[in-house]
C-alpha cells in the first residue's frame, strides 16, 4: 500500500474510535509495584554515553531470567569498538509461528545531566506532587520499563504468541556514536528481523492544561544532517585589523542563513496531522491548519502558521547554527572560524540538495561547506490498514475518545535504521507528556505518575494484541 492511500485508509479506520472520554486503563497493583521499582533501578544506573549501557542491559537480563525466560532467548551483546555499550535482545517465542516477529526498540542511554543544574538528583527517581523526576524518566527509560514489564507479565501468564515478540534494549541513540540499532541491523540482522517495528521513542500523545491532545502514530520523521561552515585566512596581529576577518566573514554568511526560510513542503503524513490538529483549534489557526492539510498548499495559511516555531518546523526543512568556534588567541586576528549547522529535512529533501542550497545562501566561495554528520535517509512507513485498525483499537481501549492521527517527528529516532533496511517502523509512545513543558534532554526531566502506569498497561495490551493475530 502506498503512503497516500494508507493515510486515507487510516483516516477511515480512526473515525470509528472517537467516543466519549473515559478513564484510562491501569495495570493491576502488583504490576504497578514491579514497574515502579524497575524504573527506579534503571534511573539509578547512569547510562550517559561515557558510562555506557552495559550495566543497565545486565540488570534487565537479570529480571528476565528471574521471570523464567531461558538464557537462550536473552542475548547480551557489546559493540566491539564500544565495549561498555550493551545491547539486550529478548525473545518471547511462539509455539508455532504464524507470522514474522514484531520488534520493539528501546534505547537505554540518556543525555548528560549535571547535578549542579538540577533541583533533584538526576540519577535517582524522585517523587513529588504526582510527578516522577530523573534523567530518562521521559526519554526513554519509562518506555523501556513498559516494554520489559509487558514481556514479563505475558511470561508469567503463560501467554503463547502466534509469532515471536522481540524487544531490543540498545545503546547510542543519543550520542550519534555506538548506535546499537545501527550495529544490530548491519551485523546481527537475524536477531532482530521482523515484519515491522514498534518504537515507543516516537509518536504518542501529549496533554495541554490537563487535557489530552490527539495521539500520533509516527510513520515518518525528519532526517538530520550536520554541516560545517569554515573560513580560513592568514590572520595577523590584533593591533592591525585587516578588512578580511574570518569571524566577520563567517558571521555574515550565518546571518544570511538565519534570514532564509526553506519552501513549504507537506507530505501525506503532515497533511493528516494538520487535519486532526485543526479539530483541536479554533478561529484562524483551525482554518489555516485545514488549508495546509489540502493540496495545493495554501501558502498564506502556511506563513501564518509558521509564526509558531514548532508549526514552522512541520512545514519545511530547517537549518540552524548550533555551534561556533573561532580564533586562537585574544591578541591575534583569527586564522580560522567554524560553525556547525544542523538541518532537519522534510523526508522529500536530500542532503545533496540542501548542501547546494546552503552554498547558494552563504553566497561566498571563501566559506567552505562540508558534511560533519551525514544523513541517514529512511522512507516513510506506509500505514497498513489492517495493522492500523489494530493500533487504533488498542489506543481507543486505553484512552477512549482520543483522536488518532498520522505523525511526523521533528527529531530523529532509531527507526531511521530499521526503515532504511526495509522494515516498516511505527512510533507508538506509551506515556503521555506535557505539551507545554517538555523536559526531555533538559533540567528536571519528569513524567506524570498516573500516565506512567497508563503506559505500562497500554504496552501490555498492545503487545498481547499484536502477538494474538492468529487467534
Amino acid at each position: 500500500m502506498d503512503l497516500r492511500n494508507g493515510i486515507a485508509a487510516l483516516a477511515l479506520v480512526l473515525t470509528a474510535h472517537q467516543s466519549h472520554a473515559e478513564a484510562a486503563a491501569l495495570p493491576p497493583p502488583v504490576e504497578q509495584v514491579f514497574a515502579h521499582d524497575l524504573l527506579s533501578e534503571l534511573i539509578s544506573i547512569n547510562t550517559v554515553h561515557e558510562q555506557g549501557t552495559l550495566r543497565a542491559a545486565q540488570a534487565l537480563k537479570a529480571h528476565f531470567l528471574a521471570a523464567g525466560f531461558p538464557e537462550s532467548d536473552l542475548t547480551l551483546l557489546a559493540i566491539p569498538e564500544h565495549p561498555n555499550q550493551g545491547q539486550l535482545i529478548v525473545r518471547l517465542r511462539a509455539k508455532s509461528p504464524k507470522a514474522k516477529p514484531v520488534l520493539w526498540l528501546g534505547h537505554l542511554d540518556v543525555v548528560e545531566a549535571k547535578p549542579e543544574d538540577w533541583t533533584v538528583p538526576p540519577f535517582k527517581l524522585t517523587e513529588r506532587d504526582g510527578w516522577w523526576y530523573g534523567r530518562g524518566t521521559q526519554d526513554m527509560k519509562s518506555e523501556d520499563v513498559a516494554v520489559a514489564s509487558a514481556l514479563i507479565r505475558l511470561k508469567h501468564e503463560g501467554f503463547k504468541p502466534d509469532r515471536d515478540l522481540i524487544a531490543a534494549f540498545t545503546s547510542g541513540e543519543e550520542a550519534g556514536d555506538g548506535s546499537g540499532v545501527e550495529w544490530l541491523v548491519k551485523t546481527k540482522r537475524d536477531l532482530i528481523d521482523a515484519a515491522f517495528v514498534i518504537n515507543p521513542d516516537a509518536g504518542g500523545g501529549a496533554f495541554k492544561q490537563g487535557a489530552r491532545q490527539a495521539y500520533g502514530i509516527q510513520t515518518s520523521e525528519k532526517v538530520y544532517v550536520t554541516f560545517q561552515a569554515e573560513v580560513t585566512n592568514r590572520g595577523g596581529h590584533s593591533s592591525i585589523p585587516e578588512p578580511d576577518n574570518a569571524i566577520y566573514r563567517l558571521a555574515e554568511g550565518l546571518g544570511r542563513i538565519a534570514k532564509f526560510h526553506f519552501p513549504v513542503e507537506t507530505t501525506p503524513t503532515t497533511r493528516g496531522m494538520f487535519a486532526v490538529n485543526a479539530t483541536q483549534e479554533t478561529g484562524q489557526t483551525a482554518a489555516d491548519m485545514l488549508a495546509v492539510a489540502k493540496l495545493p498548499t495554501d501558502l498564506d495559511a502556511a506563513e501564518r502558521l509558521s509564526q509558531t516555531p514548532r508549526l514552522a518546523a512541520r512545514l519545511r526543512t530547517t537549518c540552524v547554527a548550533t555551534q561556533i568556534f573561532g580564533g586562537h588567541a585574544e591578541n591575534a586576528l583569527p586564522q580560522r572560524a567554524q560553525a556547525s549547522i544542523q538541518c532537519r529535512m522534510i523526508p522529500l529533501d536530500t542532503e545533496a540538495g540542501i548542501k547546494t542550497k546552503l552554498e547558494e545562501i552563504l553566497a561566498d566561495p571563501e566559506i567552505k561547506l562540508t558534511v560533519l554528520s551525514p544523513s541517514a535517509p529512511a522512507p516513510d512507513s506506509a500505514p497498513d490498514a489492517a495493522l492500523f485498525k489494530v493500533f487504533s483499537k488498542v489506543i481507543a481501549q486505553s484512552w477512549p475518545g482520543v483522536k488518532i492521527m498520522p505523525h511526523m517527528d521533528l527529531g530523529a529516532s532509531d527507526s531511521i535504521y530499521t526503515r532504511a533496511v526495509g522494515i516498516p517502523s511505527y512510533g507508538l509512545s506509551a506515556i503521555w507528556t506535557d505539551a507545554e513543558d517538555n523536559r526531555a534532554h533538559g533540567r528536571d526531566e519528569r513524567i506524570r505518575e498516573a500516565y506512567f502506569y497508563e503506559g505500562v498497561e497500554f504496552s501490555y495490551r498492545l503487545m498481547r494484541t499484536l502477538g494474538s493475530i492468529g487467534k
